[in-house]
């Protein structure tokens, strides 16, 4: 069962989270019951009626590397903690992070199309469709979130059950939005009082309306009147691509924002304001304003993880003095990553790349216009802004599809 794929994901986790929404209205709170509803729905999310165990669908292989998965993430946490306390190093810090890592790592050599006719098979089935699962990805940058900061000695303790709560967080499991351990622990530990929690239910609700909106309707007739129909397989012709461009970048938005929706909804259903991760994106007037508008808790997390980590080490190592020449290669770095996330494919890697060529370029606008100020009217300037944003950016999402390579 994928979260939020079809209507009975909807009513199965409605009806187990009837419970929650009557305490939350009186003020109360059961983590022992919200615990049972998560186990729940895990199991059903990674319920496979082929790929089991004893010909049983709720012991997928896929569960089973879930659960190991997420012991060894605890344990890598709880072990670096230990470490921590009596030596905060670097080497050991980049040991963990390895770790962390390393799972992942594999999970994407091992779906990569560069590997061809050498990929590993079990009885002729590819082993990625044993181990792969969802959401292996959003469990990583929690673990390497917390990681670092443990590192930074901002979190001193940890409760295994809480930890666990965090990590395996039903309503954003699969896609996120990515949420940070403090915030959430201080989310779980405090109870809304009722009027808060009806406040929250109410846009919960507003959220999954406007979720089936974008979702359901927006994007499904955007793919199925635009996507599915522009023949730029066959016929690669300049308006073809242009067409394409603009349906696959609205189709994008439209239904990952949908589906972040309703992770958001049901994450306030259980009393966890999860952070918001779109914000008016084609709104932007610039390349910064678009990151800091989509996909926000993916962003942010490049942002504090991989930039931020990488200039102050290169800045504190003085191992180069310029600091805009830090920042490109920061963003270069942080790009590049962004792209083999989403995998070692050649059109995810040029699409990574292709945003840290715009972060750099606007960059160096940026210093120029501090030079020459423009004096035309702000209005029109930020029309103009928005409108080359867009298609900078809309072009970047023709480069992610692979229609381009």
């Amino acid at each position: 069962m994928i979260p939020y794929g079809d209507f009975s994901f909807f009513y199965i986790s409605i009806i187990l989270l009837l419970p929650v929404i009557v305490l939350g209205l009186i003020g109360k709170r059961s983590l022992i019951y919200n615990r049972i509803v998560t186990f729940v729905m895990i199991v059903l999310i990674f319920s496979d009626e082929q790929k089991n165990i004893l010909d049983n669908q709720y012991l997928s292989y896929q569960l089973i590397f879930f659960v190991l998965y997420v012991i060894y993430q605890i344990g890598l946490i709880k072990i670096y903690l230990k470490i921590v306390e009596k030596s905060n190093n670097f080497k050991m810090f980049a040991f963990a992070i390895l770790l962390s890592l390393l799972p992942l790592i594999t999970i994407k050599v091992l779906q990569s199309s560069w590997l061809g006719e050498y990929q590993v098979k079990i009885y002729g089935t590819r082993l990625i469709e044993f181990i792969g699962f969802l959401g292996i990805s959003y469990i990583a940058f929690k673990s390497i979130q917390l990681i670092m900061e443990i590192r930074d000695k901002r979190i001193k303790s940890i409760e295994v059950l809480k930890l666990v709560d965090f990590i395996t967080f039903f309503p954003t499991i699969s896609s996120g939005p990515i949420d940070r351990y403090r915030r959430f622990i201080k989310d779980e530990n405090t109870i809304p009082t009722p009027e808060a929690y009806y406040g929250l239910l109410i846009k919960a609700t507003h959220m999954i309306f406007i979720g089936f909106l974008y979702k359901y309707i927006i994007a499904y007739y955007i793919n199925e009147y635009v996507i599915k129909v522009v023949p730029i397989d066959t016929d690669q012709t300049f308006m073809n691509y242009l067409v394409y461009m603009y349906g696959y970048s609205f189709y994008l938005f439209f239904d990952f924002a949908g589906y972040s929706l309703f992770a958001i909804a049901f994450s306030y259903l259980l009393g966890i304001q999860t952070p918001i991760n779109f914000n008016k994106p084609f709104k932007s007037k610039n390349i910064k304003d678009f990151w800091n508008r989509w996909h926000m808790s993916l962003s942010f997390w490049f942002r504090d993880c991989v930039y931020m980590r990488f200039v102050f080490w290169v800045s504190k190592k003085k191992l180069i003095k310029d600091k805009l020449l830090i920042s490109n290669l920061g963003f270069l770095l942080n790009f590049f990553i962004m792209g083999i996330w989403h995998g070692i494919e050649i059109n995810y890697i040029l699409y990574g790349l292709y945003h840290a060529f715009l972060f750099i370029a606007y960059g160096y606008y940026e210093v120029w216009r501090k030079k020459h100020p423009l004096k035309v009217n702000n209005m029109f300037i930020n029309a103009v802004a928005i409108v080359i944003t867009f298609h900078c950016v809309a072009f970047g999402f023709l480069l992610f599809s692979g229609k381009l390579i």
